[in-house]
């Protein structure tokens, strides 16, 4: 086998997100596209990084910091992984960068677009990797589906794409110390969870991909609760081909299990099914056999891992190739990903102090 790359991460934050980032990066596993190190792990606290590594990678032994800092001046951390809540992100990012370190940062990547420029003009000037940790596009299936979509016409032309996300939270019953009430923290369901479903219409209806892609016509609807945005709902309309999606997010309703995104063409549709959109399992390919008749493929990518290890993978073979920004999710997209992002919260009445700054 050729050598393969290593990469030596230092975790920033020990919340959920992190949890499953390092559980997926210790596993074993056969061919692997690159070796993972858990070099250090950085806590508000020492005694809860200790906890974190004790719990999610017991068989490793990395050093433990009760502050981020030392995360980024320790040399033998390659990148570093920032799992904080997105209002941090930002400095984070600058912190890390001021310190030379590659970054994979979590989404949505920054609080706003402008953010997002700051970030990426100081990983420029400093000559580092940085890439926004949307582990959705760096899944095999995205590839096979967009693939079959644009590639093989699988379902002829491209029409319309539908995906919603619901996470059910009682906000006027939460404490105020809660990161889902405290606009500060960028509370409200776009940032957090929709963001999944409209990275699904993207990949399901921008056939041009993240190098050279097609802005849509963004119409959009917002309400709040407690002062913190509850609900949205959004059009995106492509006007070289007429293409449209409708995203929602939401707090006041529970998910269910089932199609997490449909796409349907002139000669069929595909089913994503998975138990939401950040967790897809499989998807079905229905094509049109006779008036009211489709014929189905089943497209199923079984791994054990929830799915951190295509992005970890990416980054530490982007890494080794001294290259700066990834091609599955470079710089730009994630500026106009994040620009679609706040278009949608101007038009809903959403404003977080970052962009008042």
């Amino acid at each position: 086998m050729a050598e393969i790359p290593t990469c030596r991460w230092g975790i920033v934050a020990t919340g959920l997100i992190s949890s499953w980032f390092v559980a997926d990066l210790v596993l074993e596993r056969d061919n692997p596209k690159a070796r993972h190190v858990i070099q250090a792990i950085g806590s508000s606290s020492a005694q809860k990084g200790k906890d974190f590594a004790a719990k999610y990678c017991p068989n490793a032994s990395p050093t433990i910091y009760g502050s981020y800092a030392e995360i980024y001046a320790d040399p033998e951390v390659d990148c570093v992984y920032v799992g904080t809540p997105m209002s941090f992100h930002k400095k984070n990012c600058l912190d890390a960068i001021a310190a030379g370190k590659n970054v994979l940062c979590e989404k949505a990547f920054t609080i706003n677009a402008k953010e997002a420029r700051e970030v990426f003009d100081a990983a420029k000037k400093k000559g580092v990797y940085v890439a926004e940790a949307m582990w959705l596009r760096h899944r095999p299936m995205v590839t096979k589906f967009r693939q079959l979509l644009f590639d093989n016409n699988a379902i002829g032309n491209v029409a319309l794409a539908t995906s919603n996300f619901a996470l059910p939270l009682d906000i006027p019953g939460l404490p105020a110390t809660s990161r889902y009430k405290d606009p500060e923290l960028g509370a409200g369901t776009l940032l957090d969870i929709g963001i999944y479903p409209l990275t699904w219409l993207i990949l399901s209806l921008d056939s041009n991909g993240p190098q050279s892609p097609e802005d849509p016509k963004v119409i959009a609807t917002q309400t709040h609760s407690s002062g913190v945005e509850a609900t949205t709902s959004v059009i995106l309309h492509y006007p070289s081909t007429g293409r449209q999606g409708v995203l929602t997010s939401t707090f006041m309703t529970e998910q269910i299990r089932g199609t997490v995104c449909r796409v349907q063409g002139s000669e069929g549709y595909i089913d994503v099914i998975g138990e939401k959109p950040s967790h897809p399992e499989y998807f079905v390919v229905y094509r049109k056999q006779s008036e009211g008749k489709f014929s189905s493929e089943k497209f199923e990518f079984p791994h054990k891992d929830q799915g951190f290890l295509f992005e970890a993978d990416n980054t530490a073979v982007d890494i080794a190739a001294k290259k700066h920004e990834s091609a599955i999710m470079p710089w730009k997209e994630s500026i106009r990903v994040m620009e679609l992002m706040d278009e949608i919260r101007r038009q809903g009445g959403t404003v977080y102090s970052q962009d008042k700054e």
